[in-house]
């Protein structure tokens, strides 16, 4: 649109068609040479540009879906089945002698799933600056490489650097622009897509502990992570499929081409009270959340044997957590607001009690039902994360609101394992261990309960605002249409 449509009708009736257009390129050659200062009037024409945009909701979107599916699979498959790999890991580089060699050994998987959540808020930042493509590729080659440098490795100490940093430095940098570009071709199925791709990570997780048995059981550990240097690989090839649809806003400020710093840290969503308890009380029920997956292998060798069909565990897990994304996801569109987040107390609460009944369990039945229902929940907490982000700080904040929270939850989820594996070094077993990783989804959830009530009261408090405003405009208008009247008589004017 430009700016003779906006003109009042008779200087438009005054001018013919002819000039108009010969006067347009010459605006834009005066707009292109202007130091493209964002004005009022191209801001709203701009605005409507955007709205119109169509999703295609489908076509090469499809494609796009099962890339993002696969880098969830692959991911967060190898980070889950790591319990496999701790056996390995003991056997390969540990004695009997070493009365630390599980401590130190959870660090490996601790760090790497430490370090996946705590680039997330950088990844943000590479995502926003260089797209989705080149952050997804660059994100996968590193990866592969860190994965590679591991099967070359011959103790711990560089394990830690190789598979607990750059692995997964890589996989963090992969991950998440995989979540961002479904947003550029789907709006009105986006929720079915995301249930699709955040379901690849359980789908793997189901699989990928009977794949890795078998290959440690005939390659040894090196020549299996080789093998797993091939999944990265894909994901590789899968990241040149994000084709960005959306325009680019642009990050540069009026006078130079830097970002703000308000787009690279973001302080309206510290703001809310509601988010900053949210952004706590998540952490906080994490602390033992990673303990299972990384200690439950080595428990379940030695509570039954060496023989038992520990891999089935893992099994479980996966599906009914699959399942849980699914069915909680539905559920959670029947919950208004907040109160979302009910439902991802009520998982906390379960994953603790469960995580308290694994060394009850004597027998192996028993650890399975645990197994199932940790799942379920699982899938819960994690299917209604981004729902109530959007509840708490609007769909405008919600970027940097989930990438500093998966920021956040990077501390506890990489200190658990590591205390429980030291617990287990000191007292000889691992239920203390599994008691005490019971207790932080119990006092995290409980610190989520005071969310729902927080924002009730916020929303009253502007409610209660909008209608003093309301009835104060109500006033002043009443007044001006009162002051014309009296005018209007003053001076002979009719008021009829």
């Amino acid at each position: 649109m430009t700016e003779g449509n906006n003109m009042p009708e008779g200087d438009a009736a005054g001018k013919d068609v002819v000039p108009a257009e010969e006067k347009q390129p010459e605006e834009e050659k005066k707009e292109n040479e202007d130091s493209k200062v964002t004005t009022p009037e191209k801001s709203a024409a701009l605005g409507p540009e955007e709205v119109e945009f169509v999703h295609p909701e489908g076509g090469w979107g499809w494609i796009v879906m099962l890339a993002a599916m696969w880098c969830n699979g692959s991911v967060f498959g190898i980070q889950n089945a790591f319990g496999i790999l701790f056996l390995s890991l003991l056997r390969e580089f540990g004695s009997e002698d070493d009365d630390d060699l599980r401590f130190r050994t959870a660090w490996v998987g601790s760090l790497s799933m430490g370090m996946i959540f705590f680039c997330s808020p950088i990844v943000s930042v590479f995502t926003d600056v260089l797209g989705c493509r080149i952050t997804a590729v660059g994100g996968a080659a590193v990866g592969l490489v860190g994965l590679l440098a591991s099967s070359f490795v011959t103790s711990l100490g560089p394990m830690y650097f190789t598979y607990g940093i750059v692995f997964a430095c890589g996989c963090s940098f992969a991950y998440q622009p995989s979540l961002v570009i479904l947003g550029h071709y789907f709006k009105k199925r986006l929720g079915l897509v995301n249930g699709i791709v955040t379901a690849g990570s359980s789908f793997f997780t189901i699989t990928l502990p009977f794949v890795l048995s078998s290959l440690l059981d005939w390659l040894g550990l090196q020549n299996t992570m080789r093998v797993l240097c091939i999944l990265m690989f894909v994901l590789m090839l899968a990241g040149f499929t994000f084709k960005p649809l959306l325009p680019v806003k642009s990050s540069n400020t009026r006078t130079g081409k830097c970002p703000r710093m308000s787009q690279i840290f973001n302080v309206n969503i510290w703001k809310s009270l509601g988010y900053r308890i949210w952004a706590f009380g998540i952490p906080a029920a994490l602390y033992g959340y990673f303990v299972p997956y990384v200690h439950l292998m080595k428990h379940v060798e030695e509570r039954f044997g060496v023989d038992a069909n520990k891999e089935v565990l893992l099994m479980c897990i996966g599906f009914t957590s699959f399942m849980g994304r699914l069915i909680f996801g539905i559920v959670a569109d029947y919950f208004n607001g907040v109160n979302k987040v009910y439902l991802q107390v009520t998982s906390f609460f379960v994953i603790g009690i469960m995580s308290m009944m694994i060394p009850l369990c004597n027998i192996f039945g028993g650890l399975i039902a645990v197994c199932l229902l940790m799942g379920l929940f699982d899938g819960c907490f994690i299917s209604i994360m981004a729902p109530i982000a959007f509840e708490l700080v609007g769909p405008d904040d919600v970027s940097q609101a989930i990438g500093f929270l998966l920021g956040l939850m990077s501390v506890p989820m990489t200190v658990g394992p590591p205390i429980a594996g030291f617990l287990r070094d000191r007292l000889g077993s691992y239920d203390v261990a599994f008691y005490l990783a019971g207790i932080p989804p119990l006092i995290g959830g409980a610190v989520l309960c005071l969310i729902p009530w927080v924002e009730g009261r916020r929303r009253k408090r502007e409610k209660e605002a909008a209608l003093s405003r309301d009835q104060g405009v109500t006033e002043k208008m009443i007044e001006h249409e009162k002051a014309n009247g009296d005018t209007q008589c003053k001076t002979g004017e009719s008021v009829l």
